[in-house]
């Protein structure tokens, strides 16, 4: 939002809370500069601003050609400059930091122990809602190996008919998934379980239309590799894919014609390097239609596959 001073557009400041600091562009913006200055990317700090600080990037923009302009952040230069000299050192992500993940059109809160959703996985929710034939509203869905719940969260706003489960095996994943379905008003929509893949779904087996999971994918001997950001802050249970990367691909294929319901369908994100392998297994089971879909780089980062019948 912005306001207007004379014909010039100026930031409009949210409004003052306890914490928040009126201040004009100019020293932000040299306040900015400095602690750029340390490291780090401007992406990531203006990132910063704006969920810690409720500056939107829009309005950061604006402030370079008003720098006589006033803003009010939601909290205090010293707070922000303390997360983000905190990233610096340690490596934290600033999701954790901050406490909030930007996601589709969601801000999702995450936590320690959580795994922070990613861009390309927003695809996976785009994928089941254009695969799965529109006329079908009422459906019965999982989302394996939920997390921070952010599939099962948009899964169960897009389909509002429908009737959701989401599993977890992470204690503090399951916890923070059902914060968030409780935030969104989504608890009675949506059953949250705790357990492996279909365990916890056994009394619906052979009833489930419609599966989406991400689940740990990445090569055990690989993790080594990862940034620091990732490595030795996010969940290893939610990263270790076993030897080969397709440990829990494997048990979620293999209990696909078990789960699902005749004529459902399974989707599944994996390593853009696994295509061919997933295909596999995917075909192996017995389910059909098997497709590839790409990722945001066009690589194959996503596999789909129906149960016959139906």
């Amino acid at each position: 939002m912005v306001s207007q001073v004379g014909n010039a557009p100026m930031p409009a400041p949210p409004a003052a809370g306890p914490d928040s600091l009126l201040i004009t562009a100019a020293e932000l913006l040299a306040w900015r500069r400095r602690l750029l200055a340390l490291g780090g990317g401007a992406a990531g700090f203006d990132w910063l601003l704006d969920l810690g600080g409720g500056l939107r990037w829009s309005q950061l923009q604006a402030l370079w050609c008003h720098p006589e302009a006033e803003v009010r952040l939601d909290c205090s230069l010293e707070a922000l400059e303390a997360l983000w000299r905190r990233h610096l050192d340690t490596h934290e992500p600033l999701q954790f930091l901050v406490g909030l993940c930007p996601w589709r059109d969601l801000v999702l809160p995450v936590a320690p122990g959580v795994l922070i959703p990613r861009q390309e996985t927003e695809l996976l929710v785009d994928l089941a809602l254009s695969l799965w034939p529109s006329d079908r509203v009422e459906c019965r869905w999982a989302d394996l190996g939920t997390g921070s719940a952010c599939l099962a969260i948009a899964l169960a706003r897009s389909l509002p008919l429908s009737r959701g489960f989401a599993v977890e095996a992470s204690p503090d994943a399951l916890a923070q998934a059902g914060a968030n379905l409780s935030r969104w008003e989504l608890q009675r929509r949506v059953t949250l379980l705790a357990g492996d893949w279909w365990q916890p779904l056994e009394p619906w087996w052979g009833e489930l239309d419609l599966v989406v999971s991400n689940p740990p994918y990445i090569p055990s001997a690989t993790l080594a590799e990862l940034e620091p950001l990732v490595r030795d802050h996010e969940p290893r249970l939610a990263l270790d894919g076993g030897p080969d990367g397709l440990r829990a691909i494997r048990s979620i294929v293999a209990g696909s014609l078990t789960g699902l319901a005749p004529g459902g369908l399974l989707l599944l994100e994996h390593h853009h390097d696994q295509s061919d392998a997933v295909a596999d297994l995917l075909d192996g089971a017995g389910l059909e239609r098997l497709a590839v879909h790409a990722d945001l780089e066009g690589r194959a980062r996503f596999a789909s596959g129906w149960r016959p019948g139906g």
